[in-house]
């Protein structure tokens, strides 16, 4: 009866036992939230049932919540999380007391918004205006692999107010996801009052006016509820379904009251609404007393798996070229593309495809290709949500001023949500040149530090970013890789040899030079002044060790140990003097006490507009620069 597709009719049993659902649930949201003392009950009340037909009918398997052809329901108002545990729990992913006792309660599964460690949960939100976004990265990921599964999006109406749930309607319209189904709960209540008075917004003209075909109904009424969403899915064009509903739905007290959206009931506000519901008000004197145990429900391994592939044959660059990193992403993603002609492959774009160099990509796959136009942080979250369905490869590429700065919290929420999700951020640091201040990205290390799982990778040339994307590609988790806009020499090893003709291993240190002096740590961009710095020091007798580090939140211990051998580092990056690669080095030398001192190069504060080689002379990022560094550091 239950978990066979929203399509399947509801007979008049199957109301009554879906509405028994919804009464349970709303008690244990109720029950929940007052042993917790926090969370928000008003919507969860509200959702209830659209939780319930979601969690009950959609098709899932409880015993194998990430069943590979499940429905994807998202529900992007995640403080609505007490009502969402309870559907779940009803539908028979966990146990429901569960829930109510260890609700927001310290190393419990049940946090305060949904997390997608919980079984059933598809993504983690709380942030709100990104579960749509989150949606149609599952939608695009459904038409990639060619399955047929439907995604579900379960949204506040406060929420609409937000520019990127905007951007997810007209990508979802461009692209004609029409296995996608958006939910409203509209109960005109948010922290601050009627939604009317904090912010008006006509939802019904809005989704019209973005390409949604749009639906409403009583979303309290199982049937009205149901019909709406069976004809939503079955118009083929992204829709949604704005439901009508009442904050604190089924008590008395707490309906349409803004005080309830985000407070639990006293004891005595509890027993008088499970009265009202007809339910046992003594769960809360028994889940309290379960709070001091241990929570039976144990996380979900919630960190997607690498993809299987061929990452091609690598391009080799010649000494004494010039070429553009970015060009060198632009081919390898191309190399990739070929290798792997049958695997879903989606790259994401905020129409600068010639500037980032996804345009070959585009040529070759342009079914994998996605424009978002200019909605970076719909893309961001997109892209994320699309590198956890398994079997696809998601890249987005960027100015680091747009997929970095930009944003910054939606690749937090894919750090949260153990995404995979391969950012290509070109037009880095002073090395934008003419575009100035607005442009510079110059905390593109920094940013990613504050982040707990993301990798970063800042290629020295062309040849070690060829190898770097390869690498990405099948690397596990999110991965950034940084790089600048202009052509930098193909860096020789000391044998003339290109340097990193040569396997790319996450967090190598390459020495380029061998010396006993100074050792110079550099990465991306300013690297190859860095050698020719040192080279032109070695003509004056001044011996200068020369270290690339590529990863610079990952540190190889033994090449540490090297650099720090000659007593002296100088750190040289176009990137914040203060959050990058000179921050790691500190970091390094205070929490080994390693006997070497260190000078950071870089910069210290935003530039004008000018040719990159400029603006790199202006900070002493060039060859000149730098080989002045350290002449004065050493005293010659």
């Amino acid at each position: 009866m239950f978990n066979r597709g929203l399509n399947e009719p509801l007979t008049p049993e199957l109301i009554d036992a879906l509405a028994e659902r919804a009464l349970h649930g709303r008690g244990i949201s109720l029950t929940a939230t007052s042993v917790a003392a926090s969370g928000h009950p008003g919507g969860s009340l509200s959702s209830m049932e659209i939780y319930t037909l979601l969690y009950s009918l959609a098709r899932l398997n409880p015993a194998a919540p990430r069943w590979e052809d499940r429905d994807r329901i998202v529900v992007s108002h995640g403080h609505t999380s007490p009502g969402v545990y309870a559907a779940l729990a009803l539908a028979g992913f966990f146990d429901a007391e569960g829930v109510e006792a260890h609700f927001r309660q310290a190393g419990s599964v049940f946090e305060g918004h949904v997390e997608r460690s919980v079984p059933g949960v598809e993504w983690s939100t709380g942030n709100l205006g990104q579960g749509l976004s989150a949606g149609v990265g599952f939608a695009l990921g459904a038409r990639l692999t060619g399955a047929s599964w439907r995604t579900y999006v379960a949204m506040s109406d406060g929420e609409q107010m937000k520019g990127q749930v905007g951007e997810a309607r007209r990508l979802a319209a461009k692209e004609g996801l029409g296995s996608l189904t958006a939910i409203v709960d509209h109960n005109h209540i948010q922290i601050s009052g009627h939604t009317e008075d904090v912010m008006p917004v006509d939802l019904a003209a809005d989704w019209a006016a973005d390409g949604w075909r749009v639906y409403e109904c009583d979303g309290h009424d199982l049937a009205a509820l149901h019909a709406a969403i069976v004809e939503a899915d079955a118009d083929g064009v992204p829709s949604v379904v704005l439901a009508r509903t009442w904050i604190g739905q089924g008590v008395s007290f707490m309906r349409d009251v803004a005080e309830f959206h985000g407070r639990g009931l006293t004891a005595d506000e509890y027993a008088r609404a499970m009265g009202e519901l007809g339910l046992d008000a003594g769960a809360l004197a028994r889940a309290r007393e379960r709070r001091s145990g241990v929570c039976a429900t144990e996380a979900l391994d919630h960190v997607t798996p690498p993809v299987a592939l061929q990452s091609g044959t690598p391009r080799v660059y010649a000494v004494g070229d010039k070429a553009d990193n970015r060009g060198a992403w632009g081919k390898a993603l191309v190399d990739l593309a070929a290798a792997n002609p049958d695997l879903p492959i989606g790259v994401l774009d905020c129409d600068l495809a010639v500037s980032v160099k996804t345009d070959g990509f585009a040529a070759l796959r342009p079914d994998g290709f996605i424009q978002c136009g200019v909605g970076e942080h719909n893309a961001a979250t997109v892209s994320g949500a699309l590198s956890t369905v398994p079997g696809v490869l998601s890249f987005w590429s960027d100015f680091g001023a747009f997929g970095v700065d930009e944003a910054y919290n939606q690749q937090r929420l894919n750090d949260i949500n153990g995404a995979a999700l391969k950012l290509a951020v070109t037009h880095c640091g002073l090395d934008v040149g003419e575009d100035g201040k607005t442009h510079q990205c110059l905390d593109y290390i920094g940013a990613f530090r504050e982040f707990f799982d993301w990798k970063v990778v800042v290629p020295a040339d062309p040849n070690q970013t060829d190898r770097a994307v390869r690498w990405a590609a099948a690397a596990r988790g999110n991965v950034a890789i940084a790089m600048g806009r202009s052509k930098l020499p193909i860096i020789a090893a000391e044998d003339g040899s290109p340097l990193f003709e040569r396997e790319f291993v996450y967090g190598e240190i390459v020495r380029a030079r061998a010396g006993c002096e100074v050792t110079l740590m550099t990465t991306g961009t300013v690297a190859g002044a860095a050698v020719a710095a040192a080279d032109a020091l070695r003509a004056e007798g001044i011996s200068v060790a020369v270290d690339i580090v590529a990863c610079p939140l990952s540190l190889d211990e033994e090449a540490m140990r090297l650099a720090a051998s000659t007593g002296l580092i100088i750190t040289a990056e176009d990137h914040n003097a203060k959050t990058g690669l000179g921050c790691s080095v500190a970091e390094w030398i205070a929490e080994t006490g390693a006997a070497a001192r260190l000078i950071r190069l870089g910069v210290t504060g935003f530039q004008s507009s000018g040719a990159a080689s400029e603006l790199l002379a202006r900070v002493g990022l060039d060859a000149t620069g730098i080989a002045g560094q350290v002449r004065e550091a050493v005293g010659r």
